[in-house]
């Protein structure tokens, strides 16, 4: 009995022992600190606003074209004798070069047939000039009365006369159509140019107005670039705009042609003066001038039916920034970050639209923060600013760190006279 009292008892003072310590160890711990966590800043990235001359460009696409191609025609009828080796596909040829020659024999008989016609013709007329004088003598002898007593025209044979002079205007415009037939037995160039397609050859009969090929002119290329009214805006071009004799607006023309990208330069040489109801656009047509020789971009030409893109350079403004898309809000404001990293509203003025940004010349300040990315805070609250390369864009100034010799200096002495006490 007195075994199991003791053993109870010690097992009852062993944990009074651990209570005991648990609890002094406990009061001797320190107190916990309780830190709120600062509010962390989201992250918006910005570009710093800097004005400066720009000069205002449109781009635009299409398609190269002769300034003249036609299809070459035969005027006359007959058979093809000869081909000139420059009337092929692709052929090179000079103006009053001849491409084509119809077999003449039948034109050189007309034109002889012509010249028989004439003399003919004027034998006549000078028979009949000879009796009108001897009709005209006779008369006044015969009569006693002079020509001025009007008499018949009969009796002058004037009739005769003139038809003998109209026959032979007749027979002198039969031999310079029949002249002019034998001409036209040659089909020369018209210009210079190249073959585009040929349709007829050696051996072969063609009758006036068939087609022979289809040629074009090489001097000047032009394109036709589609451009809206803000477009035209950019370029100062009204409707129904004609360089004259000065250059319009530069163009650059560019693109990419076995593996290497080309450019050609030219201008503006007119602006259609009606709009195209389908697109609701106006075309201004872009001149190249030897685009075949000069014109090339280090000898590689601008061949025609080339499909190419065009900058067109217009006015220069003389203080103008350019601001993403992404930055204009719906309503034509923009975010900005001001001195104390908060967000503010600004509204730019936009004149035009440049590729992938907007013209502003005004509402922004030389340096302001823009922002260019969404933002998921309210106007006026903070916000940490970074340039696209990750750093840092803030320009808040930096607050004063905390002197910690100073404030351990009299933590000590505090704690000194405590003990003191």
């Amino acid at each position: 009995m007195i075994r199991k009292l003791v053993v109870l008892g010690g097992a009852a003072g062993l944990a009074l022992f651990f209570v005991g310590g648990i609890a002094i160890l406990g009061a001797m711990r320190p107190e916990v600190e309780t830190q709120i966590p600062e509010p962390v800043a989201p992250i918006a990235f910005v570009q710093e606003v800097t004005y400066g001359p720009l000069n205002l460009s449109v781009k635009s696409q299409g398609e190269v074209q002769p300034r003249r191609e036609i299809q070459l025609s035969a005027q006359i009828a007959g058979r093809i004798e000869d081909v000139s080796e420059s009337f092929a596909n692709g052929g090179v040829f000079e103006k009053g070069e001849t491409l084509v020659t119809i077999e003449d024999a039948d034109y050189r008989l007309a034109v002889t047939r012509a010249q028989a016609q004439v003399a003919q013709a004027e034998q006549r007329l000078a028979v009949e000039e000879a009796e009108a004088a001897l009709a005209a003598r006779d008369y006044e002898e015969l009569s006693g009365e002079s020509l001025s007593d009007d008499p018949s025209l009969l009796a002058l044979r004037k009739p005769q006369l003139a038809a003998a002079r109209a026959e032979l205007a007749s027979a002198k415009a039969n031999l310079a159509d029949a002249r002019l037939a034998l001409q036209r037995t040659r089909i020369r160039a018209p210009f210079d140019g190249r073959v585009r397609s040929v349709n007829a050859d050696v051996g072969q009969y063609v009758t006036p107005g068939q087609a022979l090929g289809q040629i074009f002119a090489t001097d000047i290329a032009q394109v036709r670039l589609p451009l809206t009214d803000a477009d035209l805006a950019k370029l100062d071009l009204p409707f129904a705009f004609e360089a004259g004799d000065g250059e319009g607006p530069r163009v650059r023309l560019y693109a990419d042609v076995a593996g290497q990208t080309r450019e050609w330069f030219g201008h503006v040489a007119r602006v259609d003066a009606a709009i195209d109801s389908s697109t609701r656009q106006i075309a201004a047509i872009v001149e190249v001038e030897d685009p075949y020789g000069a014109g090339a971009d280090d000898g590689f030409p601008l061949a025609f039916g080339l499909f190419v893109n065009a900058e067109i350079y217009g006015t220069e403004v003389p203080r103008a920034t350019v601001i993403p898309i992404l930055a204009l809000q719906e309503d034509g404001t923009v975010f900005v970050v001001d001195d104390e990293d908060r967000l503010v509203v600004k509204t730019p003025r936009v004149v035009a639209q440049a590729g992938e940004g907007f013209v502003v010349t005004e509402g922004l300040d030389e340096g302001d923060l823009l922002v260019v990315s969404p933002v998921t805070v309210n106007v006026g609250d903070a916000i940490r600013p970074l340039y696209e390369n990750g750093e840092s864009a803030s320009r808040k100034p930096p607050e004063p760190e905390a002197d910690e010799e100073a404030s351990a200096a009299p933590a000590a002495a505090t704690g000194q006279t405590g003990a003191n006490l």
